[in-house]
């Protein structure tokens, strides 16, 4: 296992990846990303929950038929497969709008600061 060189603290290049944590911009960052996944997360697993709770508690309720041998629980299933493309296809968009221009701004300003650059 490779050591890392110790930094040195009268270097200018030198960059804190932590002072970078702590800057409002990517505070930002991780505020917007969360006020997507979080919320979306939660729904998820309640939508997920309820065909679990509905398919051992109401037996009857699910075992419906809609049409021919196609019962409710069948399209329920069926639906959380549809529910998790939705959500990737939300998330895509939702990162492409809001988190791809605050992450390329952090990015530009990271690297206008000298993060990444070895030791001169």
């Amino acid at each position: 296992m490779a050591s890392t060189p110790p930094v040195d603290s009268a270097n200018s290049t030198a960059f804190d990846f932590t002072d970078a944590q702590r800057s409002d911009q990517f505070q930002q960052l991780r505020k917007t990303h969360r006020s997507f996944v979080f919320p979306m997360a939660i729904a998820f697993l309640v939508w997920y929950l309820l065909y679990v709770v509905l398919a051992i508690y109401a037996p009857e309720f699910m075992s419906q038929r809609v049409f021919g041998n196609v019962n409710l629980g069948l399209l329920l299933g069926l639906l959380q497969f549809v529910t998790t493309f939705g959500i990737t296809a939300a998330y895509v968009s939702f990162a492409n709008r809001k988190l791809d221009p605050q992450a390329t701004a952090l990015r530009e300003h990271l690297e206008a600061s000298g993060a990444g650059r070895g030791e001169a």
